[in-house]
């Protein structure tokens, strides 16, 4: 009977041993990154003999703009990036806007209207200004970029 007893004991152990070992959580791996900010960056190829023009008109309408979306909290940032050496094919300029996050993107239709209407006059007036920029520029395209924040 002692010996019974004594090998029950053994399996109880073993038993609560592996239970204790299975029931242990698995922890994930730390990712090597966090999410960062996103960069909306819209490609620009500039008609020959208007960079100047184009230029200008970023200065004295396009960064009176970002500076107040910036005010406003829809962006975090601005840049202009000019393609130095550029291949065929590639842009002048890349014009950069810096959100806190994807969220950012989720602003109400009739809120961003009410922005811009602020800053325009109307939509007819905004859409004016984008025909007249045709004729000094051509934009090739734009991309979303997250930033990620190495650990």
């Amino acid at each position: 009977m002692k010996l019974n007893t004594i090998g029950s004991s053994i399996l109880s152990l073993l038993a609560a041993a592996t239970l204790a070992a299975t029931a242990t959580p698995v922890r994930a791996a730390d990712p090597p990154f966090s999410n960062g900010p996103v960069w909306s960056v819209t490609q620009v190829k500039i008609k020959d003999g208007r960079f100047d023009d184009y230029v200008k008109w970023l200065a004295s309408v396009w960064k009176p703009q970002e500076q107040a979306l910036q005010k406003g909290g829809y962006i975090i940032g601005f840049k202009v990036l000019n393609t130095v050496d550029a291949r065929t094919g590639d842009p002048d300029l890349l014009l950069c806007e810096e959100y806190k996050d994807m969220a950012a993107f989720d602003v109400p239709v009739a809120k961003m209207y009410a922005f811009m209407a602020k800053q325009y006059g109307s939509l007819a007036k905004a859409n004016q200004g984008e025909i007249a920029r045709g004729s000094i520029r051509t934009i090739m395209g734009n991309a979303l970029y997250r930033e990620i924040e190495l650990k």
